[in-house]
């Protein structure tokens, strides 16, 4: 197999050749056929999550077919085709898992940041914690919806039901949640860097009703907010957009400092939410809907040994949706 591998936080990845992994109790290899760039790939390779392990290979919007099972495993899942998302395997015996929170597990194992993800061209899953896909789906549109789609919706999830919605960062999960939003028939305003016309035109084109810069306000209050920008100096500003009772949700695993800010700006039941990881449930949910509501992710795809340039092109803003490497 080939493998794009991260050796140090912070340094360009490597390829390197590896012998085929043999699945174990409750595994399968799949061989990757997309795996989606996101913003925690980049969060992983650049240092800016905790307790970093390395050598590891990046990646966790994986669609792949399942080439070989492990022992105990039924031949029957041979060539089915199954997304491999963030969340690779829960403790399944702590409090959180116990109350159907296993995205808030003790013990969990993360793919592409605690075992090794997609930016290879196979990779190991625990079978329970693949997601169906249709035989039929498009591998590399499909890619992004294992983690910018998948957080995309439960960051929706936790906004509530308000019919106007603003998002902050117009990238790969934004420009997924639009679709659903337009769907339900909320209005979205978007929020892109200051002067990045591009973006804005892309939202519009997704059916944003206003775009403009992260710098400005909305030309109404809103009833909820999703920063999906790594940006702490956001959230005064959504609380800012949001009307009274409104909601801010920090929909990134990873964000710079939150500035100082006035108690006022939080008063009359305003509220900051984080989200964290993904459920199983979450995945059943929002793929559910996904043809009904028509979502199609807008993609520019790299070679599996064009990493390091899709992490650049990520990093800097130079993408429309999210990229995507194919093997």
């Amino acid at each position: 197999m080939r493998a794009m591998v991260l050796r140090r936080p912070c340094q360009p990845l490597v390829l390197e050749r590896r012998p085929d992994p043999a699945p174990g109790p409750g595994q399968v290899r799949l061989r990757v056929e997309a795996c989606a760039v996101c913003r925690t790939d980049l969060h992983v390779v650049d240092g800016e999550l905790p307790d970093p392990i390395t050598p590891i290979v990046p990646g966790h919007e994986i669609v792949g077919i399942v080439e070989t099972v492990g022992p105990d495993m039924p031949r029957t899942l041979l060539g089915a085709r199954r997304g491999l998302p963030w969340l690779g395997k829960t403790c399944g015996h702590c409090s959180y898992c116990r109350d159907d929170r296993e995205n808030l597990c003790d013990d969990p194992t993360f793919t592409g940041y605690t075992r090794d993800g997609g930016f290879a061209s196979h990779v190991l899953a625990d079978a329970a914690f693949t997601i169906p896909l249709d035989e039929m789906s498009d591998p590399v549109a499909t890619a992004p919806l294992l983690c910018a789609g998948l957080i995309g919706w439960r960051s929706l999830e936790k906004a509530g039901p308000g019919r106007s919605i603003g998002l902050y960062g117009f990238g790969a999960a934004a420009h997924i949640v639009a679709q659903v939003c337009r769907w339900q028939g909320r209005s979205v305003s978007a929020f892109t860097r200051p002067g990045d016309l591009a973006a804005q035109a892309f939202a519009r084109s997704l059916g944003a009703s206003w775009a403009g810069g992260a710098d400005e306000m909305p030309p109404e209050p809103l009833d909820a907010a999703i920063i999906f920008a790594p940006v702490g100096a956001l959230v005064p500003k959504a609380l800012a957009a949001v009307r009274k009772g409104g909601r801010v949700v920090c929909g990134g695993i990873h964000m710079s400092d939150i500035p100082q800010f006035p108690y006022a700006a939080l008063w009359q039941e305003r509220q900051i939410l984080s989200v964290a990881n993904l459920t199983r449930h979450d995945a059943a949910d929002f793929f559910r809907i996904v043809p009904e509501a028509g979502i199609k992710a807008t993609t520019t795809t790299f070679p599996l040994e064009q990493a390091n340039e899709a992490l650049a092109a990520l990093r800097e803003g130079r993408l429309q949706g999210a990229a995507v490497l194919v093997p």
